[in-house]
């Protein structure tokens, strides 16, 4: 196996020996249930796998906003992140840059199938998990209740986790919850499995977002084949896999060779790691890619 990674992955046998420590990678993911984790075992997996001296590891995270400060206090090497909780100007020399955009999170607004909630409106008088502190689920819905003069009076805001918001909203204790997430959501999956459940669009938000935040946001499809629910438009945003940018850059072009050449590994994992490719994952602002992911795209380029 050795001799095979060394043959796929020139250069890497001259980074260590055998006789240095281990390089540890701990990943920055999110929710055990939702797609960051998912997505982050996987790939921790073939890291181990496939890299001598790499032990990587996933740490489980209220994912965006705490990832982001994680990787810039140098506690984790990756993390995955929301576009829309990085700076707008990151400086010209970040301390974290990026290895790819991996897939798109789209917004989830779920309710029960026999709630008033009908509307973003709807949510006036009414109790909501906005997503826990430090997720980009919290970023992105004060951002969207803000555009749409939902102040805190007019919205009763409770912060959960996903698996609590769930819990909450079976029990009663919530009127809805909103998570951002890639396709599908388990945790959302499985409570409209056992419950009868409403998404609510959220399509016409999308140009207010834009005019008053950046221009990061896009409309996207939950279609009827995702959670077998009528099909909705909802709010999205892009998510990056970003790196320390202290990494050597064999080591980073290395992970980013198996990020790209394992998709259909990943994919297996979660269905949105699937839809990474390298003509869209160069596509990072507000951060520049890493040297090491640079030269991975360059040579791939036909």
């Amino acid at each position: 196996m050795l001799v095979a990674v060394l043959l796929v992955l020139p250069g890497l046998g001259g980074c260590r020996d055998d006789s240095d420590e281990p390089i540890r990678i701990r990943i920055a993911t999110g929710s055990a249930t939702a797609v960051y984790h998912a997505f982050g075992t996987s790939l921790a997996a073939i890291l181990n796998r496939e890299l001598p001296n790499v032990r990587a590891e996933v740490l489980v995270t209220a994912a965006s906003v705490e990832n982001v400060g994680l990787l810039n206090a140098g506690e984790v090497e990756l993390g995955f992140t929301q576009a829309d909780v990085l700076p707008a100007d990151p400086g010209p020399d970040p301390s974290v840059v990026a290895i790819a955009r991996v897939y798109d999170d789209l917004l989830h607004l779920v309710t029960k199938a026999d709630s008033p909630v009908r509307t973003l409106t709807d949510l006036r008088g009414r109790r909501v998990s906005i997503g826990a502190a430090g997720s980009g689920t919290e970023i992105t819905v004060k951002r969207l209740l803000t555009v749409a003069e939902l102040d805190e009076a007019g919205v009763h805001r409770v912060q959960f986790g996903l698996d609590d918001s769930v819990a909450a909203l079976k029990r009663g204790e919530i009127d809805a919850f909103f998570f951002s997430g890639g396709l599908p959501v388990r945790a959302v999956a499985e409570f409209a499995r056992d419950n009868p459940t409403r998404i609510v669009g959220l399509q016409q938000w999308t140009v207010p977002l834009r005019r008053a935040f950046r221009e990061v946001y896009v409309p996207r499809d939950i279609p009827q084949s995702v959670y077998d629910l009528d099909l909705v438009t909802t709010v999205a945003n892009p998510n990056y896999l970003l790196v320390r940018a202290d990494l050597p850059e064999e080591l980073v072009r290395q992970m980013t060779w198996l990020l790209m050449e394992r998709r259909s590994e990943l994919a297996a994992a979660h269905p949105a790691a699937g839809r990474m490719s390298p003509r869209s994952a160069i596509d990072t602002p507000p951060l520049p890619l890493h040297p090491g992911a640079m030269a991975y795209y360059r040579d791939k380029k036909p």
